[in-house]
């Protein structure tokens, strides 16, 4: 598709910032920073735990989870610990903690803007094109990112799931800002890099669902799931100067 709809539905984690993509890069940092409080294990292992741990709690995390992460990522890092003790490899409650929070404040450290975001945005706007940002998340850390990262002016709707009370890939969540920008599902593109909740969902709707890989790792191996546009940056959403 090349014409324009007449809105998109825009993800902001991993979509328009880069923000919690690739786990396993920024738990092996940041384990290595506490290497020498580990004892005979390696950062490498501990990182390995945890991811462990992670793959497990979010896999079958309720939704409540998404607005407490910093408490859910203690929670992770001492689970990952747990293992870690059955294995006779035992570490203090207080460094779990320590190691959870340095996580948490790594993540909005090395948060950044993907180039050519903005333009996107700016274009897509300048073009007319009716604009939702839709954001899981609690309030005021998801508020507070629009803000530091000049998102406010961008969009005609800001819809926040600990704001409004409910997120993707609960139904309302897209119908609600459809309903804000006063459109149709023929008429608007999601674009995100979750594929249950920024395609899988919406298609169901009858929305066009893009799916940003912005790694190029391509789909997951037998996904069930299958975006209507694959890109690897927002820029790509705009028509080529002569379309």
């Amino acid at each position: 598709m090349t014409e324009l709809p007449r809105a998109m539905l825009i993800d902001m984690d991993d979509t328009i910032l880069s923000a919690y993509g690739r786990p396993e890069i920024a738990w092996h940092h940041v384990a290595s920073e506490f290497s020498g409080e580990f004892g005979p294990l390696t950062s490498k292992q501990v990182a390995t735990a945890v991811l462990d741990s992670a793959r497990q709690f979010w896999a079958v995390a309720e939704a409540e989870w998404r607005l407490k992460l910093n408490e859910a990522r203690r929670v992770v890092v001492r689970d990952g610990f747990a293992a870690l003790a059955a294995d006779g490899h035992v570490l203090a409650v207080d460094l779990a903690d320590r190691l959870a929070d340095r996580f948490t404040a790594y993540r909005e450290e090395e948060m950044f803007v993907f180039p050519g975001a903005h333009d996107a945005i700016d274009e897509l706007k300048a073009r007319g094109v009716k604009l939702a940002l839709v954001t899981n998340g609690a309030g005021a850390a998801q508020r507070a990112k629009v803000e530091r990262f000049a998102l406010s002016h961008r969009f005609d709707h800001i819809q926040i799931e600990g704001e409004h009370g409910f997120g993707k890939p609960e139904e309302r969540a897209y119908l609600h800002a459809m309903q804000a920008l006063g459109v149709t599902a023929p008429e608007t593109w999601m674009v995100g890099d979750n594929l249950e909740w920024e395609v899988e969902a919406p298609q169901r709707l009858g929305i066009y669902a893009i799916w940003i890989d912005v790694h190029g790792e391509g789909l997951p191996a037998g996904s069930p799931v299958k975006p209507d546009r694959i890109i690897r940056s927002l820029m790509e959403l705009l028509p080529p100067a002569n379309g």
